[in-house]
Order: C-alpha cells, then sequence, then structure tokens
C-alpha cells in the first residue's frame, strides 16, 4: 500500500513532486547527497540545524521512495553509507534550479543574510 503522500490529492504533478521531495530537510539532504555517498555523521554536520531524529526519518522516506540507497557494511564499528539512487540523479536539474532561483531571490532581497558556509560548501562541490 502506498503511503498517504504519495496520493496527491488534486492529482496534479506537483503536488506528487512536492510529497517526494518536499520539506525543509528533504531537499538538503538530496542536494548534498548529489554530490556522493554520505556517511551519516556527515550529513549532520552538513545540516546542522536538523536533528538526528528528524535525519533518520527523513532518509528512511526517501530511501522508501526510491531516491536513497543505505548501504551497511559489516565492520565494527558498523559503516553506513547513503548515495543517492539513478532516479534520484535526474532530479540534479531541478535542484540546481533551486539553488539558483534562491540566489537570485537572496540578491533581490538585499536585507536577507548571506549564503551559510554548508550551502556554499556544496556549490563548490558541484562546480
Amino acid at each position: 500500500m502506498r503511503p498517504k503522500r504519495l496520493d496527491p490529492k488534486s492529482g496534479c504533478a506537483v503536488e506528487l513532486t512536492l510529497s517526494v521531495i518536499g520539506g525543509v530537510w528533504k531537499p538538503l539532504i538530496l542536494f548534498h547527497l548529489l554530490t556522493g555517498k554520505k556517511r551519516f555523521m556527515e550529513l549532520t554536520r552538513l545540516i546542522p540545524s536538523a536533528t538526528q531524529r528528524m535525519l533518520t526519518l527523513q532518509l528512511r522516506e526517501l530511501e522508501a521512495d526510491g531516491l536513497v540507497l543505505r548501504h551497511v557494511y559489516a565492520e565494527v564499528p558498523p559503516r553506513v553509507e547513503y548515495e543517492v539512487t539513478a532516479l534520484a540523479r535526474t532530479l540534479a536539474p531541478v535542484m540546481l534550479s533551486l539553488r539558483e532561483w534562491g540566489e537570485n531571490y537572496r540578491r533581490e532581497q538585499q536585507n536577507l543574510p548571506p549564503v551559510g558556509p554548508h550551502c556554499a560548501a556544496s556549490e563548490a562541490a558541484n562546480a
């Protein structure tokens, strides 16, 4: 059975897309994972305002929706890495467009603070 969030009330594909990648943390998680595999603690450092519990929940949803792969290595201590799937890679132009829109909006709204170092690090990785 599909989760309720994947059944758009309006029947609109935009609503479905936003239910899969929307929210505060999912776009950031995807944006950072598009640069390559990351361990959980790397993600917590890249997204410091998200709690570990929230990151875990969002990663599980992204995994269930087929956008993130979770690799568990049989080591002591256990090592877990996350990476995007081929389907999630198709979101790269969308994510880059969202970043560009945000940069333009920030420039137009002169009173907004500068981009944080975490996003800037990802921008350098994507360049």
